[in-house]
């Protein structure tokens, strides 16, 4: 109410001013009055000017403090109901609220500061120049440095690394070793890219899974030895006990090998050929056991997944012909290119389209569906899925161990194989199968 009032006041004084050097002039009081009259008119324009731009420099500081996060300033308050006290009051609150949100802002990047610090898991963030943001203690642990200002600075920990970390896209993940002091480490390598405020940045997380990569390595060579132990004990004892029994009796009639009969004869020689097939099972055991575990390294080329399919279905054509199958294929782009081992590929397509034309040879509708196409992530799937009963739950855990099968006829090596070929081509197989619908494995490349 006292800026409206000041400046009305102004306002008539001026006007008044404004008549009286009218009236001046026009009655002629002289040159001396006059320019009285027309210099009190100009300072009072001037002073009207300065009291209306008042309240506009108040405003106008007080936005340059909240440009500039000063909002320690307190605006006087009279507490005299005036419009200027009120607009304190109000710049006060405004001030009081802006330097609470910007207290509570800080506590919550020392808080995320400090777990991300503290965190076991190493982290790094940096920009596209490769300048480092944020490098937590376990990255520092894990590098072995005690500062790290450029990403460009782990090419001389590791090449690898470097490789690594520059060329991951989000999502993707590799296992790299590293030389420390404490030994041998192997890292899993995560990266995330990420924009804020216009800015690209890569998050980093290392994480060393040596101790559970040695714990899932004894686990396994214990589940080796369990295997190994119950297959050999499977195909040893009834061998060992049949070539006792065999050799008691003929030990016993030795000295009259007249006396042994026809029919004794004949049940010796089907010990004997028991011995001998029980002893090639066991050597057919160790053969697929030895092709686990020597798969060639892969060599890469160009795979057409058009001819890939053509020669998939010419090759077991037979088959589907016998059991009256239908093959689907989808390819999409009809061009689709595969970098991998021709060899290897056409292996694991053989033994996933060999399990389903098994599945489906008892279905009402028997359908195999080959699909390729490129995912979101610009990831090549390949998938064969078939319309047979599905995998039972409690056995979609154990398909890929290897021996572990579902069939009454096999080795149980398949699957397990094609596992390790796809881990050898940085990918991945996934199956997804529902009772009664059917089973789809998928092929993931990550290229």
């Amino acid at each position: 109410m006292d800026y409206k009032v000041g400046l009305l006041g102004r306002i008539a004084f001026l006007a008044a001013s404004l008549f009286l050097l009218a009236y001046a002039i026009i009655d002629s009081w002289g040159v001396f009055m006059i320019s009285l009259f027309l210099i009190l008119v100009v300072f009072q324009i001037i002073y009207l000017l300065r009291y209306s731009e008042g309240s506009f420099n108040k405003v106008r500081v007080f936005l340059d403090n909240i440009k500039q996060d000063k909002y320690s300033q307190l605006y006087p308050v009279k507490f005299d109901g005036t419009e200027t006290d009120d607009l304190h009051i109000e710049f006060n609150a405004i001030l009081a609220k802006l330097k609470e949100d910007q207290a509570e802002k800080e506590a919550n990047y020392q808080y995320f500061r400090s777990v991300f610090k503290h965190l076991s898991i190493g982290l790094i963030t940096f920009g596209e120049n490769g300048g480092i943001q944020i490098v937590n203690t376990a990255a520092k642990r894990i590098l072995d440095v005690d500062e790290l200002k450029n990403i460009g600075e782990i090419e001389g920990i590791n090449k690898e690394l470097h490789l690594a970390i520059n060329n991951l896209r989000t999502g993707g993940s590799e296992l790299i070793k590293i030389a420390h002091p404490d030994g041998i480490m192997q890292i899993s390598v995560y990266v995330i890219e990420l924009l804020m405020r216009g800015e690209k940045f890569k998050l980093v997380s290392l994480q060393n899974i040596q101790s559970e990569l040695e714990e899932k390595e004894m686990e396994a060579w214990q589940n080796l030895v369990k295997i190994l132990t119950h297959e050999i004990m499977n195909s040893i004892a009834p061998i060992s006990s049949l070539a006792g029994t065999i050799q008691g009796e003929m030990e016993s009639k030795i000295d009259n090998v007249e006396q042994i009969t026809p029919a004794e004869m004949e049940d010796y020689l089907m010990g004997i050929s028991t011995i001998e097939k029980r002893s090639q099972g066991l050597i057919s055991f160790v053969s697929d056991f030895r092709s686990l575990a020597h798969i060639p390294a892969p060599k890469f080329s160009s795979i057409a997944i058009a001819k890939l399919f053509h020669q998939l279905e010419v090759l077991l054509q037979n088959q589907l012909d016998t059991f009256q199958i239908e093959l689907i294929k989808e390819i999409n782009p009809k061009e689709l290119i595969l970098f991998g081992d021709q060899t290897q590929i056409e292996q694991v397509m053989i033994n996933l389209t060999q399990n389903a034309i098994q599945a489906v040879e008892d279905s009402e509708v028997k359908r195999i569906i080959l699909k390729a196409f490129i995912d979101e992530a610009g990831k090549i799937i390949l998938e064969v899925a078939d319309t047979g009963k599905g995998i039972e739950e409690e056995a979609l855990s154990k398909i890929f161990i290897p021996f572990f099968t579902t069939k009454s006829k096999g080795s149980g090596i398949g699957l397990s194989l094609s596992k390790q070929i796809m881990r050898r081509h940085k990918g991945n197989i996934q199956v997804r199968s529902i009772q009664g619908e059917g089973t789809t494995f998928k092929l993931i490349f990550n290229g």
